[in-house]
């Protein structure tokens, strides 16, 4: 497997975990802040999609960080309802993932530039591939603290032995 190929198969998992966090809370509980200084998880996926769709519109011809992009905007709570934050979620992640997927080993060393800095595009993959796992991150323990029932992402607490077992049981893969 390629570099490329694998970092969209790290991004598409994390994808995931926002989508099954989404489903697990309520259209409240997405517009629910800690305190003034916290971020909503619909905030958090409004700031994910202005990032997204700045980083990776034009990324091997324009700056990562376009001139219309307003990131101070991001985390103001304006999403009205979840259609519109998934909208977001997802428009931001097409940008992304078709990139990515128009990308070539070739392309990697190229660089490119992210508020006038330059990178590889290797770097810049790796960048986010930081950046966004760390808001998923957050989604995530939101959705685990206010979902009225929470259903394990990944191995339930208590559930590594049968996990390991069953992964263990079945030969290399």
């Amino acid at each position: 497997m390629n570099y490329l190929n694998s970092a969209i198969k790290q991004f598409e998992y994390y994808k995931q975990l926002g989508e099954r966090t989404f489903a697990q809370v309520s259209d409240e509980q997405l517009f629910w802040q800690f305190n003034s200084e916290s971020n909503s998880i619909a905030t958090i996926v409004k700031h994910l999609a202005g990032n997204m769709r700045s980083r990776w519109t034009d990324m091997l011809t324009t700056d990562g960080e376009k001139p219309d992009r307003d990131r101070e905007a991001e985390f103001d709570n304006h999403v009205a309802s979840r259609t519109e934050m998934l909208a977001l979620w997802e428009n931001g992640w097409q940008v992304l993932l078709n990139t990515l997927h128009s990308l070539h080993e070739a392309d990697l060393d190229k660089i490119i530039y992210i508020r006038n800095e330059a990178h590889t595009v290797m770097e810049a993959i790796n960048r986010q591939l930081a950046h966004y796992p760390y808001h998923v991150g957050q989604i995530v323990y939101i959705g685990k603290m206010s979902a009225a029932d929470w259903h394990s992402l990944t191995i339930p607490r208590g559930g590594s032995a049968s996990f390991n077992a069953s992964k263990f049981g079945t030969g290399k893969h």
